[in-house]
């Protein structure tokens, strides 16, 4: 029973004595090189990274999720700052139930938030299937970067309620690229099969 877990102890303490011994670059990368010649269908080091496209994508992908984290933070900061508690137990820490409400403000920051999770997770699935199929760099980026700037005004629009047709220009732009990236995959699947 006992063996498991040292074996796994004994492999784990190999690979990490393989990876700290010390060797000289070029060594790595000679090994590295037979490696590949020896299985020629294993990913190469650094091959999505090269795929201008797919780094445009982590680029913005990643803007919008801490953009996301950001509207969270402010949402509680929103919450601390009015005393407003979804949870009784939160409600009592901070002053007593009666800071156990709803407000309008705190509403708002969810319902953009929320907006956000409808998006954004769509994108970030269209945008990485879209990548891999080989766009156009400059075509790709500026698929990437139209939804971007879009999400953030849509955000801005939101929190700020800023006058009505400005958050629904800004939602409809946002998803125009959306769109495009899901017909392009649907194309070059159906091209696919038949």
């Amino acid at each position: 029973m006992w063996r498991l877990p040292c074996l796994c102890l004994f492999s784990t303490t190999k690979t990490i004595l393989s990876f700290t011994s010390f060797r000289p670059l070029k060594e790595v990368k000679l090994q590295r090189s037979v490696e590949q010649s020896k299985h020629p269908s294993a990913p190469r080091s650094g091959t999505m990274m090269e795929n201008e496209a797919f780094t445009a994508f982590i680029f913005y992908g990643t803007l919008l999720v801490l953009k996301m984290y950001a509207v969270a933070i402010i949402t509680g900061q929103v919450r601390l700052r009015k005393k407003v508690f979804a949870n009784p137990e939160d409600a009592l820490r901070h002053g007593g139930l009666q800071y156990h409400r709803e407000d309008p403000d705190v509403e708002r920051c969810l319902r953009a938030h929320r907006n956000d999770m409808e998006n954004i997770y769509p994108f970030l699935f269209l945008g990485a299937v879209y990548s891999l199929l080989g766009p156009d760099p400059d075509v790709a980026r500026i698929h990437f970067l139209v939804f971007f700037f879009g999400r953030i005004i849509h955000t801005v629009a939101y929190l700020l309620k800023l006058r009505a047709p400005t958050r629904s220009v800004a939602y409809t732009v946002a998803q125009l690229p959306c769109f495009s990236m899901a017909l392009q995959i649907l194309f070059k699947v159906l091209r696919r099969w038949w």
